[in-house]
């Protein structure tokens, strides 16, 4: 089913104030960190606990940095994203590609071959969520997590209208209704940080 016509949510959901060229708004390079210090720190120690060692991992919708623990070693990281130019400037990756996932939502790589996949304070911004998220769950191994992180910053005019209509916990039910709908068999919700000392943190964790 297109993501435009999930009967559960109202007409409109996807819509955005900005409907203008992906690629292009991307094309400027943004070498920074669009959540502060503490909850990357946050992020990347849990990173460490649910990504396996030696593990294939995917991690979509990236950017120069994966927030990937140092301490701790990958069979390889696939990166995807929106400028070719953050994502060569990544060194946690060992290779990448730049794809439009509102216009183009199939990956073309290997089913049953990632161990793990994150996708990093970028969910709102996915206007065909449930089809990116079913091939997601395709590439993913049984049991393999999916850990979507997601913070209360934005590029407001990219993300999409039921993202800016919910708070904190209506984005996390969100979150857990795609992954459901995709076919993951469970998910989790977890808050690394509550904002009072850092940027909040929530990832919401689905298992293939």
């Amino acid at each position: 089913m297109n993501d435009d016509a999930l009967p559960e949510l109202p007409e409109g959901a996807f819509a955005r104030q900005d409907e203008g060229d992906d690629l292009a708004f991307y094309a400027p390079p943004r070498l920074v960190t669009h959540i502060d210090d503490a909850a990357v720190a946050a992020l990347s120690a849990r990173y460490g606990e649910l990504l396996p060692e030696n593990g294939r991992i995917l991690d979509l919708m990236s950017s120069w940095v994966s927030h990937l623990p140092a301490n701790h070693g990958y069979a390889e990281v696939v990166g995807h994203g929106m400028n070719a130019r953050e994502l060569a400037a990544n060194t946690q990756l060992n290779r990448w590609f730049v794809q439009d996932l509102n216009h183009e939502p199939h990956l073309a790589l290997d089913a049953d071959y990632f161990d793990a996949a994150l996708c990093c304070v970028g969910v709102q911004y996915l206007q065909r969520p449930v089809e990116v998220f079913a091939e997601v769950r395709r590439l993913l191994r049984a049991d393999a997590p999916f850990i979507v992180s997601f913070s209360n910053r934005c590029f407001p005019t990219k993300a999409v209208a039921v993202w800016r209509a919910l708070d904190a916990r209506g984005h996390a039910a969100l979150i857990e209704f795609y992954l459901a709908r995709a076919g993951f068999r469970t998910s989790t919700i977890e808050t690394l940080a509550d904002g009072t000392r850092s940027d909040p943190l929530t990832i919401v964790v689905g298992r293939a």
